[in-house]
């Protein structure tokens, strides 16, 4: 389901069909990604600070998106949408090809233990389809604080072969995440990356 912030209409989405922009946004821009978009914290202020672009944030925890919700509600975003869904399956069922100029993927969670590995959302066949999605010149932007987090996500994206490693974005005026907040004032590092699709 997405939700159209502040509150205009929901609108619910065939989920074996591929997503048509404008009807979603009602206008053409360019369109964004916030993968994971926990609190809404990055997606509400990012949009804020990017009205030439149309941001799709997607959140798989009902509480998480309720409280986007609430947060957006106090502010006129028409250039935000929410979705309630699986960030994979969004990737490959949902996306038009050729569509997306930046997915943004901040401070996923790392599933520390080896066993859990495999359920990191960095893969090589996430990075596939994310690659159909992106128009040419689109890019993937990866933000974390685990070591090890960031070191599979590069073996991923260097196995699917389908992005080329490029200079990190200007991060600096990007809004931050709670966690990114929190993890600063911890002290701890964070890693970044970005590869852009040729």
């Amino acid at each position: 389901m997405i939700m159209d912030i502040p509150a205009h209409r929901v609108v619910v989405t065939d989920p074996c069909q591929r997503f048509d922009w404008r009807a979603i946004f009602g206008q053409d821009r360019p369109v964004e990604l916030d993968l994971g978009a926990g609190d809404g914290g990055f997606a509400l202020a990012y949009a804020g600070m990017h009205p030439e672009i149309n941001l799709l944030a997607v959140e798989r925890l009902l509480g998480r998106v309720r409280k986007i919700e609430k947060r957006a509600a106090r502010t006129e975003r028409s250039n935000l949408r929410v979705l309630r869904l699986e960030f994979g399956y969004t990737v490959r069922y949902l996306l038009p090809s050729e569509s997306v100029s930046v997915a943004h993927i901040l401070f996923p969670d790392p599933w520390p233990k080896r066993r859990h590995w495999p359920r990191r959302l960095i893969q090589p066949d996430f990075v596939r389809d994310l690659a159909r999605a992106l128009r040419p010149g689109g890019e993937l932007r990866f933000t974390t604080d685990h070591e090890h987090y960031f070191a599979t996500a590069q073996q991923a994206v260097t196995d699917a072969q389908v992005l080329q490693r490029a200079p990190e974005w200007n991060w600096s005026l990007d809004p931050k995440t709670d966690f990114q907040q929190t993890f600063e004032a911890e002290g701890r590092p964070i890693w970044r990356a970005r590869w852009v699709k040729a």
